[in-house]
């Protein structure tokens, strides 16, 4: 298994790569980012909290050249699941803005949302909606959750590639979710999307959380999945990334740090051309989104 210490020389290798402005493509750093380094690297995790801590530092120095205004022009969704980490959310944020984007809204969804014993009030609501609301918010065949996943992108998110305005319908989900106290949307007629970065929590009943981030996918360009580096280890991302459901859900872990929020954010550049995919530390697609 790949240690903490040698996934953080990885990733500091790709970024260095990205800052120089090296070609990836070929040559001696084709293959960085999918297999850790073993030259030279001790084994151990001796010195990890110095070298996660440099990390996160060279990170933060190097995001606008890495970045290169890549969400420039394309707004990003936040959803909060319950036990989402404020300061995670808020370096998410930032990097976003680094990007050249902005957060239009921010959306919490609450315990009952993704509690499987409110299974019933989540599948009345969402057939409830489907009969209130005109024009094509979901699929009536689909799961309770996957279904909900595709009403809550209705009203948070585009599939184009620029943000678009609210709509009479967007609205009406947003106040029928408080109302039923499953997700709880900031005042006013915020903006649709392209993209919607969903941060992760507490532990998320897997079922659950693959219906409603496939729901999501559906109705948005791009939808990118962060959590902590245990997340991806036997938790919540983990579930999510072995779920079919899931295919066009691009995931990342290690969101607590620096530079998992910098790996999002080039996974939510990425998602503008390019569904799904898996990455962090274990990720099956390397450490950091390359393109």
């Amino acid at each position: 298994m790949i240690s903490f210490r040698n996934h953080v020389v990885t990733l500091l290798a790709v970024f260095l790569a990205l800052a120089a402005g090296i070609a990836l493509g070929g040559g001696p750093l084709s293959e960085v980012g999918r297999s850790p380094l073993t030259a030279g690297t001790p084994d151990n995790d001796s010195g990890t909290d110095e070298v996660a801590a440099y990390g996160d530092t060279f990170a933060g120095a190097s995001a606008a050249r890495l970045y290169a205004g890549g969400l420039a022009g394309h707004p990003v969704a936040v959803v909060t699941l319950p036990g989402a980490d404020e300061k995670t959310v808020a370096g998410l944020t930032a990097n976003i803005e680094t990007a050249g984007g902005a957060v239009t809204a921010t959306y919490a969804a609450q315990s009952a949302l993704v509690d499987p014993g409110e299974k019933a009030l989540v599948d009345t609501l969402g057939s409830q909606l489907m009969t209130q609301i005109e024009g094509d918010i979901a699929d009536q065949a689909a799961p309770t959750y996957t279904r909900m996943g595709q009403i809550i992108g209705t009203a948070v998110a585009t599939t184009t590639a620029t943000p678009a305005a609210s709509t009479d319908a967007a609205a009406a989900i947003r106040q029928a979710l408080a109302g039923a106290e499953l997700a709880v949307s900031p005042e006013g007629t915020p903006q649709r999307s392209p993209l919607v970065l969903v941060v992760l929590g507490d532990d998320t009943d897997d079922d659950v959380l693959a219906g409603l981030t496939s729901g999501l996918a559906a109705k948005s360009l791009g939808v990118v999945v962060v959590g902590d580096t245990a997340s991806g280890n036997g938790g919540d991302l983990a579930g999510l990334r072995a779920s079919a459901l899931a295919t066009d859900v691009t995931t990342v872990d290690g969101a607590e740090r620096g530079l998992g929020q910098a790996t999002a954010t080039l996974a939510l550049i990425r998602a503008l051309g390019t569904k799904g995919g898996a990455f962090g530390a274990s990720g099956s697609d390397g450490a950091v989104p390359l393109g």
